[in-house]
């Protein structure tokens, strides 16, 4: 009887790592929103690291989050270090590239709960009166957030985040 009990765990194991295995070797989350307001309104928002406080989901879930800005005031250059607690963890981003008003990538590095290193795309197009905002994230997949993802659906959990910014960022421009 505990054989049995053995070989089966050890088997379900064996299934969950082997699943995890062919998972993507990629990781890509998206999101967008359609904002009534001129992309020049909505690009320093995303373009000046400072400004995030107005928006971004993640300052909100640690009100004891102690952040570093450094580098240049705004975009290319710009950088963003944090360290808070369990739910936004330790990292630094840095301002990559900006093309005003339509473009902001960003170099996004984890240090905890788990180091990652991503990179981040805002796009802004306009459309009539109103501006599509699209949120991105893609980076490597390392086997250990493939292991996570058997159990934790990652884009639904981080694209709850992203849906949140944009509609924060929504309030912020249209008000």
């Amino acid at each position: 009887m505990l054989k049995t009990i053995v070989v089966i765990v050890v088997g379900l194991i064996v299934a969950v790592l082997g699943f995890a295995a062919t998972l993507p070797n990629a990781l890509r989350v998206q999101r967008a929103a359609s904002i009534k307001a001129a992309p020049e309104k909505i690009f320093p928002l995303i373009n000046d690291l400072r400004r995030w406080t107005a928006w971004s989901p993640y300052e909100k879930k640690d009100p004891a989050l102690k952040r570093i800005h450094g580098g240049a005031p705004d975009g290319k250059g710009a950088v963003y270090e944090w360290e808070g607690n369990k739910e936004v963890g330790k990292g630094r981003m840095e301002i990559t590239e900006t093309s005003p008003p339509s473009r902001v990538m960003i170099k996004l590095d984890f240090v905890r709960p788990f180091e990652a290193h991503n990179v981040v795309e805002f796009t802004l197009e306009p459309r009539g009166d109103a501006t599509n905002v699209t949120w991105t994230m893609h980076g490597p997949m390392p086997f250990v957030s493939k292991l996570m993802s058997v159990f934790i659906n990652l884009d639904r959990m981080i694209g709850a985040d992203f849906e949140a910014g944009l509609a924060n960022l929504k309030a912020a421009a249209e008000a």
